[in-house]
């Protein structure tokens, strides 16, 4: 993935890695979704696919406080305090209200890359264009992992 990438070319690539995940949530086996399959990870697979959509909904707002002008202060400590509010206040989850979420949250996400301008990629020396690489990394990583503890 490239910092080199169109808005529609960033927006395409958010929605396959997107759909990627919606589809593994799909076919995920009822007996392994509220499994938590990874070492050192408590969260079972319905929670770890749905903070994707979660992680949707604050890169969207970040993304879109940069195409207004301001200067989101985002660092580790803010993203890791988000995805433990998240773990602590998300309880069971179906597959199919996981995959309403990623579309719903995704959908935004991806509309705001579709109606920007190549330029604005570049706001904050370029950090619209890294959120966009984080939102397509995000979603396989994390199947992938998924789909390697679950064998």
């Amino acid at each position: 993935m490239s910092e080199d990438l169109s808005p529609a070319e960033h927006a395409a690539a958010i929605d396959a890695a997107r759909q990627r995940l919606i589809d593994f949530v799909q076919g995920c086996p009822d007996d392994q979704w509220e499994s938590a399959p990874i070492d050192g990870d408590p969260r079972p697979v319905s929670v770890i696919t749905d903070h994707v959509a979660h992680a949707y909904e604050y890169l969207a707002g970040w993304i879109s406080e940069l195409l207004a002008g301001d200067a989101p202060e985002v660092d580790a400590d803010l993203v890791d305090a988000l995805n433990a509010a998240h773990a602590a206040g998300t309880g069971s989850l179906t597959q199919a209200e996981v995959s309403a979420h990623l579309k719903a949250s995704g959908d935004a996400l991806i509309s705001l890359f579709a109606g920007m301008e190549p330029a604005q990629l570049a706001l904050r020396d370029g950090q619209v264009a890294r959120f966009a690489m984080v939102a397509t990394r995000h979603p396989d990583g994390h199947r992938t992992e998924l789909q390697d503890a679950l064998g």
